[in-house]
């Protein structure tokens, strides 16, 4: 569905794009940025596959960057490489055609079915490709640009297996979030390759098609409100920060596990203890608990919680 958006350039040297225009990443973690340079804050990441919009075009030849929105309604500046600019048709058969998955953390993906052949390109969990054929030990996967290649099938599944094996219980998740202990904090890093506290709640649910908002203060405001720290149930979203005259403000976001334990990243992906007993006791953000948020009962019913099935963005 072509929908027009007027867009006004906010800087000079953007050009506004009057109808709507369609892209898909095209490479494994593709990083957001406020402004269009390099220089500049990175403000998100999109993984390879994701389907996005087209808002503003940098003027800054010969060197372009494209203003886009992400599927979880982000905006942010990429460099015209790690995107591909496809028109409406192009964009709808992209995600109407039959993906493979990556389900590894991390993986290759080669120019012929040989780990011995040359590397095309890297990926990881989340990233979205063209299914193209599938044998018995690989999977032929194409990306938007049109370059083809071959995975493992250990790292990563038709779309349809995918789906049948999708499970979105609050043991399944916990178990993906404990998968990545260790794994760095990188600001605004939303990859298995470092991660922001939201960024990593955001992509541990997106490895099992849920899509929510990117950062912690609009993550707080969808699904249900859990008041009462005795009401968390394991597979809740925590909410840190402050209270301003009484009100929160919401600054930092992990998982319940159950037990008086969560796990977030701030470093580091790690585990840390409401209770003072525990050894693993921390009191840095046991001192800034706000409040509990339950989602997982509220993906699709919630306009804000959706799936790949559901979203906009992956639908037209």
């Amino acid at each position: 569905m072509r929908r027009l958006i007027l867009v006004l350039a906010a800087t000079l040297g953007c050009l506004a794009v009057t109808a709507q225009e369609y892209g898909v990443v095209r490479i494994s973690v593709c990083n957001l940025r406020d402004t269009n340079k390099y220089s500049a804050e990175m403000v998100s990441q999109a993984l390879l596959g994701t389907p996005v919009y087209i808002l503003e075009r940098g003027n800054n030849i010969p060197q372009p960057w494209l203003k886009i929105q992400t599927p979880d309604g982000y905006q942010g500046w990429v460099h015209y490489e790690a995107v591909e600019p496809l028109s409406a048709d192009a964009y709808h058969d992209w995600n109407a055609a039959p993906k493979a998955i990556v389900t590894a953390l991390t993986a290759v993906v080669y120019k012929e079915h040989s780990e011995k052949s040359d590397v095309i390109s890297d990926a990881v969990a989340g990233d979205r490709l063209l299914l193209l054929n599938a044998g018995c030990c690989w999977l032929k996967v194409g990306f938007p640009d049109g370059r083809e290649g071959y995975m493992l099938k250990n790292d990563a599944m038709a779309e349809n297996d995918w789906r049948k094996n999708l499970d979105q219980s609050p043991e399944a998740i916990l178990a993906t979030a404990k998968s990545m202990l260790g794994f760095p904090y990188i600001w605004a890093g939303m990859s298995p390759k470092g991660m922001d506290c939201s960024g990593f709640v955001r992509t541990v649910l997106f490895m099992h098609d849920i899509i929510i908002p990117r950062d912690s203060g609009p993550m707080s405001q969808v699904g249900q409100r859990i008041d009462k720290p005795g009401d968390l149930q394991p597979g809740d979203l925590v909410f840190f920060g402050r209270r301003d005259n009484g009100k929160p403000s919401v600054s930092h976001v992990g998982f319940y596990l159950g037990d008086n334990r969560f796990i977030h990243s701030l470093g580091m992906v790690k585990i840390g203890s409401f209770s003072p007993d525990a050894e693993d006791f921390d009191a840095y953000n046991t001192g800034r608990y706000l409040f509990g948020g339950r989602i997982l009962p509220y993906v699709d019913k919630d306009p804000k919680i959706t799936t790949t099935l559901t979203n906009p963005h992956y639908a037209e």
